[in-house]
């Protein structure tokens, strides 16, 4: 009978399985692997089956970079307005502080990744697709200003579509307010590493985010000023395969190291220590 008690086994098992309700399953928009929810949770929103990076919130990154309960928001006073009076600009503002949670396209703060200080900026692409205009800028611009009071390292993490275009040249400013102070961190020997994720691009790449003492990247991202396709249009020539991608920049010279997510918390910990001369973490190895 001992067929017939791992039969009743399986079954019990089937019907376990036939017991999750359907949304506690997901799919990778790349291969099409379908798993548990919780699973693509616990791997941080990468499919474990073709290593694509999903696009995940300013919130995850902090918790990825810093130790627990060490993160302090600041500049949270700070609120878009509309000076050029851009029709509906107002309106999508309040919406997507409602839908997205965030006040604005970048969240900043201080905090400790692996016990070493660090101010933090973090972009949720969710707002207004992570654009750049005048309250990103000047969160960038006090932030690297405290890593100067302090002498505390500088982490960005990108994720843009570049410069707001509801605020004109008030926005395209920011490019030049956020190169001044990466290049008052590097004067000051305080580090600063960029990380990209997808995509970063416009005027955040043409600033801040490519200025980094360090520039990571993450597996896949888009990474550059104007798109493919714009680009392919003005000259009239097929690009290279994988262009802009962040292992085409990488193997260009433009990025330093492409990153996986699950290995980011390490490497940004070890590339602080070893930039301030710190011995090496246990956890670092």
């Amino acid at each position: 009978m001992a067929w017939f008690r791992k039969d009743r086994k399986r079954r019990r098992a089937l019907r376990e399985r036939l017991e999750i309700p359907p949304d506690a399953w997901d799919k990778c928009e790349r291969c099409g692997h379908v798993d548990l929810s919780e699973n693509f949770d616990r791997a941080l929103q990468v499919c474990p089956e073709c290593g694509y990076h999903r696009r995940i919130g300013a919130r995850r990154y902090i918790e990825i970079l810093t130790d627990p309960d060490s993160f302090t928001e600041l500049y949270t006073d700070l609120r878009s307005v509309d000076p050029l009076q851009f029709e509906g600009y107002s309106e999508r503002i309040s919406r997507a502080v409602k839908q997205v949670g965030p006040q604005e396209a970048i969240v900043t703060g201080y905090g400790t990744l692996t016990g070493i200080d660090i101010n933090l900026g973090a972009m949720e692409f969710a707002f207004l697709g992570g654009s750049m205009g005048s309250v990103v800028g000047e969160k960038i611009a006090r932030l690297a200003t405290r890593s100067l009071d302090e002498r505390v390292p500088l982490v960005i993490v990108s994720a843009s579509g570049g410069a707001r275009m509801q605020e004109g040249v008030l926005s395209l400013m920011q490019l030049a307010k956020t190169s001044a102070m990466t290049a008052r961190l590097r004067d000051e020997r305080i580090p600063y590493i960029s990380v990209m994720t997808n995509p970063t691009t416009g005027g955040v790449t043409a600033s801040y985010a490519m200025q980094g003492d360090v520039n990571l990247a993450e597996p896949g991202a888009l990474i550059g000023f104007a798109g493919p396709r714009v680009i392919q249009q003005t000259i009239r020539q097929d690009l290279p395969e994988g262009f802009q991608t962040a292992e085409f920049l990488a193997d260009h010279g433009m990025v330093d190291r492409v990153v996986a997510r699950h290995e980011l918390r390490d490497t940004t910990a070890r590339l602080l220590r070893m930039m301030q001369g710190l011995p090496p973490a246990e956890a670092d190895g």
